[in-house]
């Protein structure tokens, strides 16, 4: 397997490589250079195995000879063996034709595990063969940095740098960050919003010299490894319920668009999926987009649902590619223009392309208590803010008649005691592992939106450590 990027001018690479560079060197995302494919026979074959097992073998195609089959299998089982339940991502049922799907049992409690515990683990293995290091620089809305931190704490070969918007995570989301002991780990809080963290980020690795000065890499989901380790869950909710002789739709609680992303990546395997429904808070662009063909960026307001306060998702560019028909000059364009103008007009056929499978819906914050208050009334089921926003939107889009919704669930509402005690009037325990998060304590640096001030920090924290 081959990957190119979405920009068109950065040489094609194997899946190794893919996972160290993250970003390409043009400015664009890696995607696969064709779509791997499994016939029904395939998908019957993987219906009876543990999760980890599945998600070797669903990930395999991407990952082709970059690594044996037999370590793909080993480091799967061992990213997934300290998760919490033992169906890894259990699903549950709200209704007739409405499903949840657990994508929080890890160590930090968030989907971001599913992926990042066994990316920890795939750096950990490529290094390893090569004799290199890496500097791994990440931007958080909430949950990725904590799964990101704990991935790759204590690794020999790996530094890791997260940034964070100052004062916009969970004090649950942040202490998870802050709090971890260990000397390859540093946090910046960020004075600005995720998106400036996120072109932070992006600008750190369009700096060529820094780039290759520090041995940059990334874990958020512009790195497609990301987007690859994702993939398995969808599999395994669509063949619990039928599949593939039967549809299924998703909904999901989106920022940055890699988790959605993802199950587009599995239908294009061959998955029947029938919709995939993106929620939204009052941050709503990719809802209004889905809409009415409106990608026009507004200010970032903060919500009960931080993770998905954002305006710029990254991972839309490499649906954007394909709607293009992988055209990737007409994908730079678009792209440079966005960020030029703050808008992107889509051509219509590619928006019509987009919207036979993508649907969006929004909920803002009063409508979100609402539903947490609700589904605790009807069903006992807690959610959290951005689970609810998924299972209501589940609920309001569904994919068609006997055709069941899947609604992801991506995070413990423990993570959000503060919107929990709002809407249902209690505040629902952290597990007994992380029992004293409170009492830790923090550690992290406070600094503007800043690059040249922002790369000092991180020079400084890799001079360190080589020390």
């Amino acid at each position: 397997m081959r990957y190119i990027s979405t920009r068109g001018a950065a040489p094609a690479r194997d899946f190794a490589a893919v996972l160290l560079a993250g970003l390409a060197e043009d400015g664009g995302l890696f995607v696969p250079e064709s779509w791997p494919h499994f016939t029904a026979a395939d998908w019957r074959a993987l219906r009876a195995l543990p999760y980890a097992e599945l998600a070797a073998r669903v990930m395999q195609p991407f990952v082709g000879e970059a690594l044996p089959f037999a370590v793909l299998q080993r480091l799967c089982r061992e990213a997934y063996d300290r998760f919490g339940h033992p169906a890894i991502v259990p699903l549950i049922q709200l209704d007739t034709h409405r499903w949840v799907q657990e994508l929080f049992h890890g160590p930090t409690l968030a989907f971001k595990d599913l992926a990042l515990q066994l990316i920890g683990r795939l750096f950990d293995h490529v290094l390893a063969e090569r004799g290199e290091r890496v500097m791994i620089v990440g931007a958080t809305s909430g949950d990725t940095g904590s799964a990101a931190i704990e991935a790759c704490r204590d690794r020999a070969r790996v530094d890791i740098v997260i940034l964070h918007p100052r004062g916009r995570t969970s004090e649950v989301q942040r202490r998870q960050m802050t709090t971890v002991r260990a000397r390859n780990v540093a946090n910046i809080a960020v004075e600005g919003t995720f998106d400036d963290c996120q072109d932070l980020v992006k600008a750190m690795f369009a700096d060529a010299a820094f780039r290759t000065e520090l041995h940059l890499s990334a874990v958020n989901s512009i790195n497609w490894a990301r987007i690859a380790a994702q993939i398995p869950y969808y599999v395994a909710g669509a063949l619990a319920l039928g599949g593939p002789e039967r549809e299924v739709g998703f909904a999901v609680p989106t920022g940055n668009f890699g988790n959605v992303l993802a199950a587009y990546a599995a239908r294009r395997m061959g998955l029947p999926i029938a919709r995939l429904v993106v929620g939204a808070n009052r941050n709503d662009i990719l809802a209004r987009f889905l809409a009415s063909n409106d990608m026009s960026v507004r200010p970032v307001e903060p919500s009960l649902s931080p993770s998905m306060d954002i305006q710029i998702s990254s991972n839309f560019e490499r649906l954007l590619f394909e709607a293009l028909d992988r055209d990737a000059a007409a994908t730079r364009a678009a792209m440079q223009g966005f960020r030029a103008s703050g808008t992107m007009k889509v051509p219509d056929a590619a928006w019509h392309r987009i919207r036979t499978l993508f649907h969006g819906f929004r909920l803002d914050d009063a409508a979100t208590l609402a539903e947490i208050r609700l589904l605790a009334a009807r069903t006992g089921y807690l959610a959290d803010p951005h689970s609810a926003v998924g299972i209501a939107a589940a609920a309001a889009l569904p994919a068609g008649r006997d055709v069941p919704m899947i609604a992801m669930a991506t995070a413990h509402p423990a993570k959000f005691p503060d919107a929990m005690q709002q809407a249902t009037g209690t505040r629902p325990p952290l597990p007994s592992r992380l029992a004293d998060l409170y009492e830790r304590e923090e550690q992290y640096t406070v600094l503007p939106n800043d690059l040249a001030a922002i790369q000092a920090a991180i020079r400084s924290f890799s001079l360190r450590n080589a020390a």
